[in-house]
């Protein structure tokens, strides 16, 4: 363990030393403000906690970075010190990476077709086949917004060639592929240095739900919006297997009906973001509609991606199967 996971675990000892019963709480890492109205992911790990709490299993929520960072959260959890965590997508992937079949762009026409897939095609519990014996299971895939479109500081992206003097802000190396594939570059940032990237032009724009800037008040440097719909945009909750294991059948029972009613939560949250379009334009962002010609180009150019930076043929097949293609 790194100098700075150890001193994010002996914080997160100092935090719950704090707390009493400690043995008996589910401590819950929060992955954005605590604002029920704005933040999905939020409105997840809420109901989530409310129904713990509101049947008979202590619960509590830790602000975004009170227990460390995303890889540090991820530690925790595996190691067994923190029960539950809301994450990026991508952060089981150093386990396997299967679970990035959910970032293919432009394969999913929205959460009902996620949840059909992962649940009655049975992805969920292949996703978790490999992580649970790494300490970390995936609970839920939660949705943080409408579909995920182009920000950025320079100007309106109406076709795929608007975006050659753009360079990105990328998650990874299969968000770089994906930019290379626009004609585009891009460049890893951690989300904590994304505001000074843009401003200072390390960084043009990034891939994002419309809610982000509003979320995180980037919208006094983001000017424009493409709403390219790449796709659904989703993070996911995980916890730590030798608690889930560890509890008792009616624990376990309670815990599946939390994650139950945070679903549900979720995806009513979305139904009520239909007015994050006229809030980015009162923000004084301009948005731009892509034509059907523009987002077929984008979505061509896209699939190029699926199997040069983020599954093998096999894995995109076994998705394409669960989706019922």
């Amino acid at each position: 363990m790194s100098i700075k996971h150890m001193a994010a675990a002996a914080a997160l000892v100092s935090a719950v030393a704090l707390a009493a019963p400690a043995s008996a709480q589910v401590k819950i890492a929060l992955d954005s403000p605590p604002n029920v109205t704005e933040s999905g992911s939020y409105a997840w790990a809420h109901a989530f906690s409310e129904y713990l709490n509101a049947n008979g299993m202590e619960a509590e929520e830790y602000q975004r970075g009170a227990l460390g960072g995303d890889d540090e959260l991820f530690d925790q959890v595996s190691q067994g010190l923190l029960e539950v965590a809301m994450e990026p997508l991508g952060i089981t992937a150093s386990v396997d990476n299967l679970i990035y079949g959910l970032r293919l762009p432009y394969f999913f026409s929205g959460m009902e077709e996620i949840d059909k897939t992962l649940y009655e095609g049975g992805m969920l519990e292949k996703i978790n086949e490999k992580l649970t014996s790494s300490g970390v299971r995936v609970l839920a895939v939660d949705t943080v917004g409408q579909g995920i479109g182009i920000f950025n500081t320079k100007h309106p992206v109406k076709t795929m060639a608007d975006m050659s003097d753009l360079r990105m802000r990328a998650l990874d190396e299969s968000q770089i592929e994906l930019f290379k594939a626009w004609g585009t570059t891009g460049t890893i940032v951690s989300w904590a240095e994304v505001p000074n990237a843009l401003q200072t032009g390390v960084a043009d724009g990034y891939l994002n739900p419309p809610i982000v800037p509003l979320l995180f008040g980037h919208t006094d440097f983001i000017k424009y919006f493409t709403n390219a719909d790449i796709a659904p945009s989703l993070r996911i909750a995980i916890a730590s297997e030798d608690w889930y294991q560890g509890l008792s059948d009616d624990e376990r029972k309670t815990v599946d009906a939390a994650v139950e009613a945070a679903n549900k939560a979720n995806r009513q949250w979305l139904k009520e973001q239909g007015g994050v379009f006229d809030r980015l334009k009162e923000a004084g962002v301009e948005i731009t509609e892509l034509s059907p010609e523009a987002r077929a180009e984008f979505e061509k150019a896209s699939q190029t991606t699926y199997t040069s930076g983020l599954l093998s043929a096999e894995q995109v097949e076994m998705w394409q199967k669960a989706k019922g293609e």
